[in-house]
């Protein structure tokens, strides 16, 4: 594809060259580029040619016009003495004067002996009369002189840019004044490119009355070619010039000349110019960023110049920069056209911060290709947003990606969501196998920005190929907290999610709500010394349903009070009976921040609390930062009032939220949780170890014990011993257990512990 459009642009940049081949294209760009052409290389006369200038001042003094040629004949013979090489005429001598200054200008000529040179030149008869008329010296003049041309024509923009090497006048072809000073021969009527990157104003001057006077350095004459010309406004023989503005017409012939003694200019082939653009072309439209490909073009049109500007320097030959420029614009701006073209496809089929293919770009190819759908859901990109920039958790994802590539049927991973990522797996082989393989990859944490993370994952898979049932399949998973789960065919899913709630009250009633118990290690005793309480709900119908799937609902609805009532009710009841075995265990509840501010279920707690079978020191509320900051001054009161009932108070997931040093004065608080992002790999990261230790020290300080959550493998542990934490929470210590099982577990003699799930990609249960 990439390399079809590349010679799709070639050819039309070829195209663009060819058509700047013609005049009518061409000659607009070339002329608008000469004064940059000759601006680029500026340089000054090589002082071979001088000017003696019928100036404003020589005007003024001789007072007289056409001035008498005595006055010729004296700077003739001043000029002859002084030791020119040459003197060349671009004064018209074609009509007889004064016949004594006719005859004293002719004796000069005799005694210059042949250095003299007089002008030839051909004019429009009349402003109707379109015929050509010669106009040559008189014969008493041409017996001692040489004869030249002085004709030129300007370009059909008023600028004069070339002249001819000779013309013809009066039937026999004469070299031009140019081209007779630098003694270079030509044809007749055929013209060469004047180099205006001479500067004018190196060019030596005389004015003409000083030279006739002999006013003047003789070392400025020796051995020079003298052109003795009109150079005063009044006088009107001016012509546009490219770069340099308005120049007399003798100072065009002497650039000319100083051209012609540098070598002889050669127009150089336009073919060439264009071979060496579209050859430069080629590595612009090779690039693969828009950056380094501007940079290549811009190199491209550098080494053009440079090139062309060479030839023309040290070669004399003139190739046609203008249409190098024009094919490596025409290159550079066709390839900008379809890279923004391409990142409009782009911006509509992949992800921007992952370049990813997109939903737009499944969508877009969900007819063409089959498979078994899976979706894979990142279950913990909120917390991996909490501790890395937008940027790191992109990488994140992307690495994610690149393993699920190995398992692509096609080879193409899609972000769908922003927590949710697509493939389609092989039919042939069994999708339990396949899972296993995923699985196994997946277990494996990222690095992200030279951290090792987990990615948190949970799967839905839809062998009928229904992407939209495997997304809700992997929010099922997620939900459960499985790794994987497989899509039903029937679509009832959505609807029995959404009337759920309608079926809580029952749920309570039924006494369908569970309570699981997470112990918590204490690290000095080696015992469990509390647990958390997470809630569960074991559906009739639905079976077990997670409570991702529902306590968030709970709380949407306004069913989380209840909810919360029953379960605080529930745990009460265990510790009674957990503390009656001789276990003095205490246990946290979760409560939601939208209850610290409900009048009605501070009060339904105070009366638990008055009629509980024990202390309110058996319980402890377990709130996040959001909650206690939410609304600062509703929640520290109405957790002061539960911390003066005798209720610990414990912040949960500290690290996560927006916590100040005043918060943590403020509330009344017994312990902090940090966060697991913070924990797991304290003991392999540096910066994590010291966050974790400085929250210990200043928890310490403040009087509040410490839980470390997420605890995975004896490494992790470790750490926290030496780092002197209170508690440790995770799936190392223990998975959640219901009240049976805890009771059991806190029967055993020690608190030791040892591994229960193998460390990696685990969802966390509550």
């Amino acid at each position: 594809m990439r390399a079809s459009s590349n010679a799709l642009i070639l050819a039309a940049t070829a195209l663009v060259g060819l058509a700047g081949m013609l005049p009518a294209v061409g000659g607009p760009i070339m002329r608008a580029l000469q004064p940059f052409r000759f601006a680029a290389q500026s340089h000054a006369a090589s002082r071979q040619v001088a000017i003696v200038e019928m100036d404003a001042r020589s005007v003024a003094e001789i007072r007289q016009w056409p001035w008498p040629r005595r006055h010729y004949a004296k700077v003739v013979d001043e000029l002859r003495e002084a030791g020119a090489a040459t003197i060349v005429f671009d004064v018209d001598f074609s009509s007889a004067s004064n016949p004594i200054d006719d005859r004293a200008f002719a004796a000069a000529l005799q005694r210059a002996e042949g250095k003299v040179t007089l002008p030839t030149f051909g004019q429009q008869a009349g402003a109707r009369d379109l015929r050509t008329l010669d106009a040559l010296p008189l014969d008493l003049f041409r017996a001692h002189a040489a004869l030249a041309s002085v004709s030129f024509s300007p370009d059909v923009d008023g600028l004069v840019r070339s002249l001819p090497f000779a013309t013809i006048t009066a039937g026999t072809p004469r070299p031009s004044l140019s081209a007779y000073i630098a003694a270079r021969a030509g044809v007749a009527d055929v013209d060469y490119p004047v180099d205006f990157s001479i500067d004018p104003d190196t060019i030596p001057r005389l004015s003409f009355v000083a030279v006739e006077r002999g006013a003047f350095d003789p070392a400025i004459v020796r051995g020079r070619n003298i052109l003795i010309g009109a150079t005063a406004i009044e006088m009107g023989d001016r012509y546009p010039a490219p770069l340099r503005g308005v120049l007399p017409g003798v100072t065009i012939q002497a650039l000319g000349a100083e051209t012609l003694l540098r070598g002889v200019p050669v127009r150089g082939t336009p073919l060439a110019t264009f071979a060496l653009a579209l050859l430069l072309c080629v590595p612009g439209l090779r690039a693969r960023r828009r950056d380094v490909a501007a940079g290549v073009f811009a190199v491209g049109l550098v080494s053009l110049t440079v090139v062309v500007l060479a030839a023309q320097r040290w070669l004399a030959i003139y190739f046609p920069l203008g249409l190098g420029w024009l094919m490596l614009s025409t290159g550079g701006c066709l390839f900008v056209a379809r890279d923004i073209f391409r990142r409009f496809r782009t911006g509509r089929l992949y992800d921007e911060a992952t370049g990813l293919p997109n939903q737009r770009a499944l969508v877009s190819q969900s007819g063409n290709r089959a498979g078994v759908a899976c979706v894979v859901q990142l279950t913990n990109l909120e917390e991996l947003s909490a501790v890395f920039d937008t940027m790191q958790v992109a990488q994140g994802i992307v690495r994610t990606a690149e393993r699920l590539r190995l398992c692509s049927a096609y080879d193409v991973v899609y972000r769908v969501r922003s927590h949710q990522l697509a493939l389609l797996m092989p039919t042939h082989e069994i999708v339990e196998d396949q899972l296993a393989t995923l699985r196994t990859l997946l277990l494996q944490p990222v690095e992200i920005a030279g951290r090792k993370v987990d990615i948190a994952v949970a799967l839905g898979v839809a062998e009928d190929g229904d992407m939209a049932a495997a997304a809700l399949a992997a929010g099922d998973a997620a939900a459960a907290g499985l790794f994987w789960r497989r899509a039903a065919l029937n679509r009832d899913r959505l609807e029995n999610a959404v009337s759920l709630m309608g079926e809580l009250d029952v749920a309570i009633a039924a006494g369908q709500i569970e309570v699981h118990y997470q112990p918590k290690l204490s690290l000095a005793t080696d015992r469990i010394a509390s647990v958390e309480a997470l809630v569960r709900w074991r559906h009739p119908a639905r079976g077990f349903v997670s409570p991702g799937a529902f306590v968030p609902l709970a709380e949407q609805s306004d069913r989380i009070e209840p909810l919360t009532l029953h379960v605080l009710e529930r745990v009460i009841g265990d510790a009674a009976r957990w503390r009656a075995a001789g276990h003095e265990v205490t246990a946290a509840i979760n409560i939601s921040a939208k209850l610290l501010d409900a009048p009605a279920f501070i009060a339904a707690v105070d009366q638990l609390l008055d009629t509980a079978p024990v202390a309110p020191e058996a319980l402890i509320f377990e709130v996040t930062e959001s909650a206690a900051m939410s609304d600062p001054t509703i929640a520290r009161a109405t957790l002061h009032h539960f911390r003066d009932r005798g209720v610990a108070i414990s912040m949960d997931d500290y690290g996560t939220g927006q916590s100040t040093l005043s918060y943590l004065r403020e509330l009344p608080l017994s312990e902090l949780k940090i966060d697991r992002s913070f924990v797991q790999f304290a003991h392999e990261r540096q910066s994590d170890a010291k966050l974790v230790r400085s929250t210990i020290d200043l928890a310490h300080a403040l009087g509040l014990k410490v839980v470390a959550e997420g605890i995975e493998d004896a490494e992790n542990l470790a750490f926290l011993r030496a780092a002197n934490c209170d508690y440790a929470q995770g799936y190392f210590i223990d998975r959640p257990m219901p009240f049976d099982a805890l009771v059991v577990r806190l029967g055993k003699l020690s608190g030791s512990v040892k591994p229960n799930a193998p460390a990696g990609n685990r969802a966390r249960a509550e």
